[in-house]
Formats: structure tokens, C-alpha cells, sequence
């Protein structure tokens, strides 16, 4: 009797599982961007402005390079978006008493309340959706955000590696080995 029961749930496990992984995960993920979109456009900032300076909140202080490192973009991209959110008074920068060629990024914090007011009412919404779950529950989401974040940002790792071994393939690719195009008529050799 006991496997009778022990299948239909696991079957209803698995549907459940997949239904999260293949729909719900894609349209939060999606409702979220949208979201920050929205909320970048409320403070004059574009949308990877607003979520680096969510990086600085996070971590407080941070070099320009560990910002490029943190989010893979080019020291040129960073550069601009330095300048942006110090123009916009989001954050500050000071030369690094380590390294005098480097400069410590930290976010404004007269400039954080701000963002708080712009995010104050999805907070209160979120906190009154959660009062709908039980101890039980509300621990449960919070672990699965916790290892969901962590999931998502080792997969970035793992992209980021991955386009970098695709790269670096290419890059030694000899040129000798790419077909030339036949001169008279443009076309490639067989």
C-alpha cells in the first residue's frame, strides 16, 4: 500500500519540480529584471548603473576592478558607469591609500534612502505576502532563495568560464586552417 501512495507523490513532486524550474523560476526571473528596469528608470539610472550600485550597497566598498570582476564587464564599461553614478551623486570615489593608481567606490548614503523610498512599497507588499506563510514555510523560502542565489551566481561563473575557453579556443585557431576565398569570384573553396 505504502508504494502505492510513495508514486503518485513523487510523480506530483516531479511535475511540481518541474513546473518551478521550467515556468515560475523563468517568470520571476523575468518580473525581477522588469522590475529593477523600472526601478533604474524611476532614479535617471540604466539598468546596469542601478544594479551595480546595488553591488556597492552590498558589499560597501569596493575597487573598480572588483566591480568589473564581479559583474564581467570591461574596465571601459565600469569606467562610464563610475562616472554616471558619481555625477548623479550615487556614490563616491577616493584614491586607495594601497595603491595610488586605484580608487575605493563606496555608495553616497544620503543618496540610499532614495532607492528606499522608490522600493518601500514592494517591501511592504512582500512583507505582507509573506505573513501568509508559517515559520516552516517562511524557512523554507528563505533557504531556497539562498541556495537558488548561490546556484545562479556559480552558473554565471561556469557561463563566464565557458564563453572564455570558447574564446581562447578560437584565439588559437590557426588562420591557416580558415579557407580562403577563391579571388576571381568571391565564393569559398570546396
Amino acid at each position: 500500500m505504502k508504494a502505492n501512495k510513495a508514486k503518485p507523490v513523487r510523480k506530483n513532486q516531479h511535475h511540481l519540480t518541474d513546473e518551478i524550474v521550467g515556468r515560475l523560476v523563468r517568470r520571476h526571473s523575468t518580473a525581477v529584471v522588469l522590475f529593477h528596469h523600472a526601478v533604474a528608470e524611476r532614479l535617471g539610472l540604466g539598468p546596469t548603473d542601478h544594479k551595480c550600485l546595488d553591488l556597492l550597497r552590498e558589499h560597501k566598498t569596493m575597487t573598480s576592478s572588483k566591480l568589473a570582476a564581479i559583474t564581467g564587464l570591461t574596465s571601459g564599461a565600469i569606467t562610464g558607469i563610475v562616472a554616471r553614478l558619481e555625477r548623479a551623486g550615487h556614490l563616491c570615489r577616493e584614491p586607495d591609500p594601497n595603491d595610488g593608481r586605484k580608487h575605493i567606490l563606496s555608495p553616497r548614503l544620503e543618496r540610499i534612502q532614495d532607492i528606499q523610498g522608490v522600493l518601500t512599497p514592494i517591501r511592504k507588499d512582500m512583507a505582507v505576502l509573506l505573513e501568509s506563510f508559517d515559520a516552516h514555510q517562511l524557512t523554507a523560502i528563505a533557504e531556497f532563495l539562498t541556495r537558488s542565489t548561490d546556484l545562479v551566481y556559480r552558473h554565471v561563473a561556469l557561463l563566464r568560464a565557458q564563453k572564455l575557453h570558447t574564446v581562447s579556443q578560437t584565439a588559437q585557431t590557426p588562420s591557416s586552417k580558415v579557407p580562403a576565398r577563391n579571388q576571381k569570384d568571391d565564393t569559398p573553396p570546396p
